[in-house]
């Protein structure tokens, strides 16, 4: 039988890369400190990586997937860690009103990737900075942790009680640190 692979998906903006709303610019891609020793340590521990972003500013009309596509790509060489970087991208154009099949917090991403890649959910995780990223990975049945270098601060996580039982990090360094 084959082994399993573990994996993080991981959100985008908030997490990897300041959350700088809408952002459409690649010379606007600022990585959070600490991001590419993060990633590439979770690499070294075997964890396959997954780009899992909401990207409303597409649906909203306010740039375009090209654009998205753009800074991913700004994103990976500023991460130098070679490409490609990520098993998978899934990037969700649609705004909030709009009907969707990937835009968090919908699962579905998730486990087309557990199912195609042979992932272990019990060694997979969702981390990002922000309910919907959790929600993710909680709807999809794997493991969630909450990253407190986007919209939300650890007081105002710890104040969220459905939250209350997801692991809090000051970042995806401090996150990639308890791996093994």
């Amino acid at each position: 039988m084959t082994p399993l692979n573990k994996a993080l998906f991981l959100d985008r903006d908030g997490t990897l890369i300041y959350d700088k709303d809408y952002l459409s610019d690649p010379a606007g891609v600022e990585l959070i400190p600490g991001v590419r020793d993060a990633l590439a340590r979770a690499q070294q521990l075997g964890y396959r990586l997954y780009l899992l972003t909401n990207q409303s500013g597409i649906g909203r009309g306010y740039h375009t997937l090209a654009d998205t596509h753009r800074c991913n790509k700004r994103m990976e060489q500023l991460l130098s860690l070679g490409t490609p970087l990520f098993a998978g991208i899934c990037i969700a154009p649609e705004a909030p009103d709009q009907p969707s099949l990937y835009r968090k917090p919908s699962p579905r991403y998730i486990h087309e990737m557990l199912a195609r890649d042979q992932l272990d959910p019990a060694q997979s995780w969702m981390v990002g900075d922000r309910e919907a990223d959790i929600d993710t990975g909680l709807a999809a049945n794997i493991r969630s942790a909450a990253v407190c270098t986007g919209k939300l601060a650890r007081s105002e996580w710890a104040a969220l009680p459905a939250y209350k039982n997801i692991p809090i990090f000051d970042d995806l360094a401090a996150f990639v640190k308890t791996l093994a």
